[in-house]
């Protein structure tokens, strides 16, 4: 019976599918939580990350949860970064940073992603793009698929 059971077990690994690639086209942010909460699960299914487009603002927490050795940027990917802000449900619509937020932020961030914010002067109320190029292969090494 545990022979049976022992290749009962090894078929269903056998036959599980592998880890799919999560692609990002086109993201323009929201939600800190969501995206901690998101990208949670992808690490933890073993997920590989392909930016290929547009990651903004609480997309590129994407850099601080999922290891960086599972994420890569394809020649169409930019990143844009900027500090945290309150959300607006809780400011009457308006925009009001959150130095707690920002701080967040920054710890969830990769060091070499830390390292551009800091030459760059901090984050700041505006975007501020990383396009593709030498900056964004510092930070997330390349698609090699794709180039």
């Amino acid at each position: 019976m545990r022979v049976v059971a022992f290749f009962c077990a090894l078929a269903l690994l056998c036959t599980t599918p592998a880890a799919a690639d999560y692609r990002i086209t086109r993201d323009h942010g929201g939600r800190v939580d969501v995206y901690k909460a998101k990208y949670a699960r992808l690490r933890d299914r073993g997920e590989r990350v392909i930016i290929d487009g547009v990651c903004n603002s609480a997309c590129t927490l994407v850099l601080g949860i999922v290891p960086l050795n599972r994420i890569c940027v394809t020649p169409r990917a930019s990143l844009g970064v900027h500090e945290a802000y309150i959300d607006k449900r809780w400011t009457g619509g308006i925009r009001i940073a959150s130095a707690s937020g920002t701080a967040d932020l920054l710890a969830h961030y990769p060091p070499p992603l830390k390292q551009w914010i800091k030459r760059h002067g901090g984050l700041k109320p505006e975007m501020q793009h990383i396009r593709n190029g030498p900056d964004l292969w510092a930070i997330v090494d390349p698609c090699p698929e794709e180039f």
